[in-house]
């Protein structure tokens, strides 16, 4: 496979030495970005993180820290349509997929990254957010990985009682109206991080990773997404819905939930663990839906926990 050598922003991405990123085409002809890093000696297997929507490779420079602290590798993908993977649309500030399974795809060029790579085995999944529907799914279909971990998986999405029937509807009967390719009315094209204050944000406690997401998009703004658009929320929706209907892989399970998060829907997650055989859930009090950029004191054990629970499956 061709890998041709891709930017790493390493002065925002606060990463361990020597890393490095790659840009891949996917089946479908798509450029998406993987970076990648390894621990000081022998590692002890590799993670792969699959970002949430609107994140990219740098924002996770703090998590290869810790892995790689902990001795082991990891690596990050943009997914298609965001991060400096090819954008879907002319207006690149909107998050967009034709299916939500062409994903699969980019995970499928990831694992072969990985073995080019030579990357340290036995390998592990982390989903965040999106990336936890995008992992669940690779996890069914049989990623070779020999554990997975989930924090603020979207096996569902967050909505109010109200909204909740009004999304179904308005996604599906947006883009027979000619707007599959804009916005939902309640959203904006700009960042989040800069449209919300870091008071009142749904992201996280810790001041310092806010302004660090703030400061990152600063520095480099081609990595910049907004609001999804209607066609992604309606291909999320079909995905959360499918995906509930389809039995838990056999494979050991880590997923942590924080108690007041906002984005995904809780309930979802709660009904997917307790029919996990052997999976485990924790919620973590106080919790905003980014767990693993919480404070040093939050943040610090769950880096523990799962690289134990990464550890005892390998």
């Amino acid at each position: 496979m061709d890998l041709s050598p891709a930017p790493l922003f390493e002065d925002v991405a606060g990463g361990p030495p020597g890393g490095a990123a790659h840009w891949l085409r996917t089946g479908d002809g798509i450029r998406i970005r993987v970076g990648h890093w390894r621990p000081e000696g022998t590692a002890q297997g590799t993670v792969f993180l699959f970002p949430g929507r609107t994140e990219y490779v740098e924002k996770y420079g703090d998590a290869a820290r810790e892995f790689t602290r902990r001795g082991l590798a990891m690596l990050a993908v943009d997914w298609r349509g965001q991060g400096l993977a090819d954008r879907l649309l002319d207006d690149r500030r909107l998050g967009h997929v034709v299916s939500f399974p062409d994903y699969q795809r980019d995970v499928a060029a990831v694992v072969d990254l990985a073995a080019a790579q030579n990357l340290p085995r036995p390998w592990y999944v982390i989903g965040h957010s999106m990336g936890g529907a995008i992992g669940l799914r690779a996890v069914m279909e049989g990623l070779p990985v020999a554990a997975c971990a989930f924090t603020g998986p979207m096996w569902g999405i967050f909505f109010t009682p109200v909204m909740k029937p009004l999304s179904w509807v308005t996604s599906n009967l947006a883009p027979v109206l000619g707007m599959g390719h804009k916005n939902p009315a309640t959203t904006s094209p700009e960042p989040y991080v800069f449209v919300q204050e870091f008071e009142g944000n749904s992201l996280t406690r810790d001041p310092a990773m806010y302004r660090m997401m703030q400061d990152q998009l600063a520095a480099y703004p081609e990595l910049s997404l907004g609001a999804p658009t209607n066609i992604w929320l309606r291909e999320a929706l079909n995905e959360c819905r499918l995906l509930a209907a389809r039995a838990a892989p056999a494979l050991p399970c880590l997923t942590y939930l924080g108690s007041h998060e906002q984005i995904v829907d809780r309930k979802a997650i709660r009904r997917r663990m307790a029919d996990w055989p052997g999976g485990e859930l924790i919620e973590i009090p106080g919790g905003e839906h980014e767990v693993l950029m919480e404070a040093p004191a939050v943040r610090g054990p769950v880096y523990d926990r799962l690289a134990a629970h990464f550890r005892a499956a390998g």
